[in-house]
């Protein structure tokens, strides 16, 4: 996948606004491979449901999102699970991660079913990340910051061209932010692949292509 576009799309919620100034919603706007994006967004502007439209998770807007000229609505069950697994990544502002399991589970219970990272390399990013000591700790007694920390790890456990990041710093250190933008980066590059990260403030240190106001 080379392409996603957004034609003038918007979140039902908003269609009742007026006066609405963004980059992003109700205008054409085209995000390409091998290229570094950051939305910046005020709490309520639809950052979030921007990941979950282009996710496929939701449908609730109006306008159009095309991969490579296609219209995602049109698109099958088998076709989304293809997307998910080797085009599309997402890291959720919520985490989305199983509080039941330990941190190294969370991470392979995803990489078992894509067989995409060595063991040495997800060891290594825990390492890198000051997470070490926690691979077999419960996460949900772990800090919300190491949580964001193990979440990044599973995003990066599958083949990719376009990854989200949904607020994925906001409870680092500027340390921790570095070491984990200098990861991702790592990845994306041997990928070649696309970041689209999001922020009501406090963002990945990136050098961004291009930066749109939601």
């Amino acid at each position: 996948m080379n392409s996603i576009q957004l034609l003038h799309t918007l979140p039902n919620v908003f269609s009742e606004r007026t006066g609405l100034q963004s980059d992003v919603w109700q205008q054409t706007v085209r995000l390409e491979k091998g290229k570094v994006y950051l939305v910046e967004a005020n709490s309520g502007t639809g950052k979030s449901s921007l990941c979950s439209f282009v996710y496929g998770y939701r449908t609730d807007y109006s306008g159009d999102i095309l991969f490579d000229d296609e219209n995602i609505r049109n698109f099958s069950v088998k076709r989304w699970i293809d997307i998910r697994q080797n085009h599309l990544s997402l890291l959720w502002q919520e985490l989305r991660l199983f509080p039941e399991l330990t941190s190294m589970e969370n991470v392979l219970i995803k990489n078992r079913l894509t067989d995409f990272q060595e063991r040495q390399q997800i060891d290594y990013w825990f390492d890198c990340l000051g997470i070490a000591d926690k691979k077999d700790s419960l996460i949900g007694r772990m800090s919300f910051g190491q949580q964001q920390r193990v979440a990044m790890i599973r995003a990066l456990c599958q083949p990719f061209d376009f990854i989200f990041i949904d607020e994925p710093i906001s409870h680092l250190d500027d340390t921790n932010s570095q070491i984990m933008a200098d990861i991702l980066m790592d990845e994306v590059r041997r990928q070649g692949a696309a970041v689209i990260t999001t922020s009501i403030g406090k963002h990945l240190p990136l050098q961004y292509d291009k930066i749109l106001r939601l």
